[in-house]
């Protein structure tokens, strides 16, 4: 009689892979209910994490005019990511003079406000308010503008330039300007050479100031 060389397929696996068959199968529920636990906690953590982290950023509430005086209505809250905000962000502007207009949604930066940043686009230059004052003149001035600052003696005498191609760095409101004293003309702010500073004070004392654009 022949002898049956097949090979013999191993009971003790099969037996196993049914016992834990029957093991899953029995306790599915807790199963079900320890993944269903498992999903809710995760949920709850999730919900308890902090909002990520935002820098706070005052911009303007509307569309600003050069010259206008920051009140706090005239800003709102902007919370930025981190590592977004504009660079050079003004330190408490409110009652700060602009020195140009500002669009609605737009950051209040040291450039943007009259003080020592306005040079910052012209290096060797100092920001220096001169009053002129003839008002009507001064409107038609814009930022950018670059003029020569002219003195006339009222007494007579040869009018002479004494600060020549001088960029206008900021033009104040006019209503600003006076405030409560009354002022007559109206403020300028120029940039120009520390040299020329003494020069123009007393110029702006003693003579009547006018410009002319610089060619």
């Amino acid at each position: 009689m022949p002898l049956d060389l097949s090979p013999v397929t191993p009971r003790r696996p099969v037996r196993a892979a049914r016992a834990v068959r029957r093991a899953v199968l029995a306790r599915r529920r807790l199963l079900a209910a320890v993944l269903v636990a498992v999903a809710v906690a995760a949920g709850l953590q999730a919900s308890a994490d902090p909002p990520p982290r935002r820098d706070i950023v005052l911009v303007a509430a509307r569309d600003l005019p050069s010259g206008a005086a920051l009140a706090a209505d005239d800003l709102v809250e902007v919370g930025f990511a981190p590592g977004t905000a504009p660079a050079g962000l003004a330190e408490a502007p409110v009652g700060r003079v602009l020195a140009a207009p500002l669009r609605a949604g737009e950051a209040v930066t040291d450039v943007r406000l009259v003080g020592p940043a306005l040079t910052r686009a012209h290096p060797g230059l100092v920001a220096v308010p001169v009053r002129l004052p003839d008002a009507g003149m001064v409107a038609l001035l814009r930022v950018g503008d670059v003029v020569d600052l002219v003195a006339a003696d009222p007494q007579g005498g040869e009018p002479a330039v004494v600060a020549h191609a001088v960029p206008v760095l900021a033009v104040p409101d006019h209503t600003a300007d006076a405030g409560a004293q009354g002022l007559g003309g109206r403020l300028v702010v120029v940039g120009a050479l520390e040299a020329d500073v003494p020069v123009l004070a007393d110029a702006a004392v003693r003579h009547y100031l006018s410009f002319s654009y610089s060619g």
